[in-house]
C-alpha cells in the first residue's frame, strides 16, 4: 500500500491563544516526527487548513497560518477545506489519486469535528486509516474533556467496521511509513 500523511487544521488560531489544546506541543512534535518519516519513505505529507471568509481562520490571516513548530517542506502538499470533510468541495481526492495513495495516516485538530468526519469519509471512499491516537487533539469542552474526547474517538473509529477498510489506531512512535509498497503499519 501507498500511504499519505494528513495533518489536518494545526493552524495559529486553533494552537497559539490560551488555552492551547491538550498536549498542543506533544501533539506538534509528534505530527513533526511522522512528517519526517513519511518524508524519508517517500509517502506525501498533506498539510490541510480549514478557512472561513473572514474572522478567525480567515484565508490567508495570521490565524489561518500552520502552527509556528511545525515543519513543512518543499514537496509537501497543500489543500484549503470550508467544512470539517478535508475531502469536500477540495483537490484532496484528486491529489490522493495522482500520487497513487492507497492508504490515510491521519493527524491533527478537531478530534471531534474534523479529524473524525475526514477519517469517516476516508473509510468510506475506500481509504484504510491509521489514526495516530496521540497525535490528534481538541480543546475541552463543557460536556467532557480534550482528553477524554481523543480517547472516546480512538475508540470509536476503531471499532467502525461498516465502511468495509478499517481504522487502525496507532501511537505516533509505533506508525512506519514504508513508502509505495507498503503502507503504513505497527511494527
Amino acid at each position: 500500500m501507498r500511504p499519505a500523511l494528513l495533518v489536518i487544521d494545526v493552524q495559529c488560531g486553533l494552537f497559539d491563544d490560551a488555552p492551547r489544546p491538550f498536549e498542543a506541543d506533544l501533539v506538534v512534535a509528534r505530527i513533526n516526527a511522522l512528517a519526517a518519516k513519511a518524508r524519508t519513505a517517500g509517502a506525501p505529507v498533506v498539510w490541510i487548513q480549514h478557512e472561513r471568509a473572514e474572522g478567525l481562520l480567515a484565508h490567508g490571516s495570521e490565524s489561518w497560518q500552520l502552527e509556528s513548530q511545525l515543519q513543512t517542506q518543499a514537496g509537501d502538499c497543500f489543500v484549503r477545506k470550508a467544512t470539517p470533510d478535508s475531502f469536500l468541495r477540495t483537490p484532496l481526492a484528486d491529489l490522493l489519486a495522482e500520487r497513487g495513495v492507497d492508504h490515510l495516516v491521519i493527524c491533527g485538530y478537531a478530534t471531534e469535528f474534523c479529524v473524525d468526519t475526514t477519517t469517516r469519509r476516508a473509510m468510506a471512499l475506500g481509504y484504510p486509516v491509521t489514526l495516530v491516537g496521540d497525535a490528534h487533539t481538541t480543546h475541552d469542552k463543557a460536556h467532557a474533556s480534550a482528553e477524554t474526547i481523543r480517547a472516546h474517538h480512538n475508540a470509536t473509529l476503531s471499532s467502525i467496521s461498516s465502511f468495509g477498510p478499517r481504522t487502525a489506531v496507532l501511537a505516533a512512535d509505533a506508525v512506519v511509513f514504508e513508502g509505495a509498497s507498503r503502507g503504513a503499519h505497527p511494527d
